[in-house]
């Protein structure tokens, strides 16, 4: 018998396990964006954000939860917006590098569009 037979099993657990959200292309090509430009100038982002950004450029599917650290990554860090040097091709700033690590204003767009489908996975 499998989890997803089991009787026992509350079925938001089951959705939980089965509802996969796959990062679209161009979150996918921003993600990649971010750890090229951390590659080039050294700086932007943490060891989780580059693991983040590794996952999302090879479209790697995420559960609820990791839509939701996503979504409050973006809206901890929203005023990183405000530094100097934020998409300056020549010299962008650390806070421009981690967002892109984190799918840009596209990764920003995504969560927030699924919020109706993952964040009821994530209550309780």
């Amino acid at each position: 018998m499998s989890f997803f037979d089991d009787p026992w099993t509350d079925p938001t657990d089951r959705d939980a396990f089965s509802l996969n959200f796959v990062p679209p292309s161009t979150v996918a090509a921003v993600a990649a964006e971010g750890l090229a430009l951390r590659a080039r100038f050294g700086r932007g982002g943490t060891a989780v954000g580059i693991a983040r950004a590794e996952g999302l450029a090879g479209r790697s599917p995420l559960q609820a939860a990791e839509m939701r650290v996503i979504a409050g990554w973006f809206a901890r860090h929203s005023k990183v917006r405000r530094a100097t040097g934020w998409a300056d091709p020549e010299k962008p700033s650390a806070g421009w590098i981690a967002w892109q690590l984190w799918g840009g204003d596209a990764g920003r767009a995504w969560v927030e569009a699924e919020r109706g489908r993952w964040l009821p996975l994530c209550t309780g």
